[in-house]
């Protein structure tokens, strides 16, 4: 996805990546909101159910987006905790998810 094309340190485990001299990445769809990635499988967890018609399936993804709203926020914190220049990033790139609203 885009957002793996524009971090080199995009990974499913949240942690500073030291030994890569991790940097905030700042290029791409990371100049509008600071979470691209999950966007992008937010999108893909509520479009499985919709094309295949399954009312269940759409409430586990409910759950599931819920789930990933709460570990947005977590990483928020440790990156700006551990992550030098984050901070200053988020303050300056303020939408998590959505661009204009949160």
């Amino acid at each position: 996805t885009w957002s793996m094309l524009s971090n080199k340190y995009f990974s499913t485990m949240v942690r500073i990546q030291t030994e890569r001299g991790h940097e905030v990445a700042i290029g791409g769809p990371y100049k509008y909101i600071r979470h691209p990635g999950y966007v992008g499988f937010i999108v893909m967890v509520f479009a499985t159910p919709l094309s295949l018609g399954t009312l269940y399936a759409l409430l586990m993804s409910g759950i599931t987006t819920i789930l990933l709203i709460i570990r947005t926020s977590l990483e928020d914190k440790t990156l700006k905790n551990e992550l030098d220049g984050y901070l200053e990033y988020s303050n300056k790139v303020k939408y998590k998810l959505i661009p204009f609203i949160w």
